[in-house]
């Protein structure tokens, strides 16, 4: 009963990580992208679709910076 315990208690601690590194990843990922915006509603909305694009692109998270600041340059009002 004991090795059930530490097996159950260990897979929620990782899980439990791995959730919270994703959820932060996430946050970055989306702040980034709103670091572009500025108090414009319009852009807001833009720079959230272009982040959404390069997710589904799958552009790296290096790459992802210089991919979101080169979409914020060709944002029209």
């Amino acid at each position: 009963m004991d090795y059930f315990i530490v097996v159950i208690t260990t897979v929620t601690g990782l899980y439990f990580h791995w959730w919270i590194y994703v959820r932060i990843k996430r946050w970055m990922d989306r702040d980034l992208a709103l670091s572009h915006a500025g108090e414009s509603a319009e852009k807001r909305a833009y720079m959230l679709e272009r982040l959404r694009e390069a997710q589904a692109k799958r552009i790296k998270r290096s790459d992802l910076p210089a991919w979101l600041q080169e979409a914020a340059e060709h944002y029209r009002e």
